[in-house]
């Protein structure tokens, strides 16, 4: 005991977080013997923290432990650690220490996504094509998705929200070139054409997120007071007062049509998950 003192606190515990890797069924797999995985959802590596990676196992060994499945006599599939296993490459290890775990395809697409939706360093539109592939491939709904990954369901839907963006513009938030906030305030925008033209703006100009967010608020806006004289105009006096009874209800300007044989639709706007979360709230309300 005495001499596991004498080591320090910091190296002492080193050596009881290695006897426990032992205990926990850690292999030293051969790195020859192993294949990446078809189903991650990263599609590129950035290559200076590669490099970082590397030097630091170089330098202290690689601590935490990828996760692979054994797919053959003496071969391994990747289940989560491509990170790690790319930079033990680059350091010139012959093997790293990993967890050997049997999953099917499913299995292994799930932990892939999950892992790295938890825990790297993820762009946002892949972090929303891997919530898209699960939700698509293994039959998830957006609240499955939301325990699984410990994210509100309203941040699932935004980052969905992102796919319905136009190719540049999901390009331009992958490459840096926009931010998150940018994204989100543009896709409130319906027409593609407009959308691309204050992304354009933004790039040219430099705009702040909360410059496009007032941008995006006057054109809606605009497109929301020609909507509503266009249908003041066609609705009788009676059912302009109950538009207006549920523009006050709602906190929103409603979309209120109807014909000459007295049929017609509700609409109800909203400009965010959040959003629809309250418009929800207040129809449960009204029960």
């Amino acid at each position: 005991m005495a001499k596991r003192n004498a080591l320090g606190r910091g190296l002492g515990a080193l050596i009881d977080d290695a006897e426990k890797m032992k205990s926990a069924g850690i292999s030293e797999i051969e790195l020859n013997k192993i294949e990446a995985n078809p189903f991650q959802p990263r599609s590129k590596f950035d290559t200076e923290a590669l490099e970082e990676l590397a030097a630091s196992i170089r330098e202290i060994g690689l601590i935490q432990p990828i996760t692979l499945r054994k797919i053959g006599e003496d071969k391994f599939q990747i289940i989560a650690g491509e990170r790690r296993f790319r930079a033990a490459q680059i350091a010139g290890l012959e093997t790293i220490p990993a967890y050997v775990r049997k999953a099917k395809d499913d299995g292994m697409l799930e932990m892939a996504l999950v892992e790295n939706i938890q825990r790297e360093d993820l762009d946002a539109i892949e972090i929303a094509v891997s919530y898209q592939r699960l939700m698509e491939e293994l039959k998830f709904t957006q609240e499955e998705m939301s325990s699984r990954v410990g994210k509100k369901r309203s941040t699932i839907a935004n980052y969905l929200r992102l796919l319905k963006l136009p190719a540049v513009i999901q390009k331009g938030l992958r490459e840096k070139v926009i931010s998150m906030g940018h994204a989100r305030a543009i896709i409130n925008i319906e027409e593609t054409e407009t959308q691309i033209m204050i992304y354009n703006q933004i790039i040219k100009y430099g705009f702040s997120v909360r410059k496009v967010e007032e941008i995006v608020r006057d054109l809606n806006d605009d497109s929301a007071d020609k909507s509503s004289k266009s249908q003041k105009e066609k609705l009788p006096g009676e059912y302009q007062v109950i538009k207006k009874q549920l523009d006050s209800i709602f906190k929103s300007r409603i979309g209120f049509s109807m014909n000459d044989k007295g049929k017609g639709k509700i609409t109800i706007p909203f400009k965010s998950a959040e959003d629809l979360e309250r418009i929800v709230k207040i129809i449960e309300n009204q029960k």
